[in-house]
């Protein structure tokens, strides 16, 4: 058999920006940080997407739906 040069690579993997930014709770009446993670839409942005930590995304995800609550954010967008 010939040796094959594989192309392999490691991916940089982004880093939470709650555990860069040495967040310790997230405030629901931070209107400017939770937009960052709502869609045009009004939903909410998967981890995946934002690669955002499951530490991190839970109560993410609260205080979207808190600000939601208390009528901070829309529900939807139009």
């Amino acid at each position: 058999m010939k040796n094959i040069k594989r192309n392999t690579f490691k991916k940089n993997r982004k880093v939470c920006y709650f555990t860069e930014n040495k967040f310790t709770k997230i405030d629901f009446k931070d209107i400017e940080l939770l937009q960052r993670f709502i869609t045009d839409r009004g939903k909410i942005i998967s981890r995946r997407i934002t690669n955002t930590s499951a530490k991190w995304q839970r109560p993410l995800a609260i205080a979207i739906k808190r600000a939601r609550h208390m009528a901070l954010i829309p529900f939807i967008q139009q």
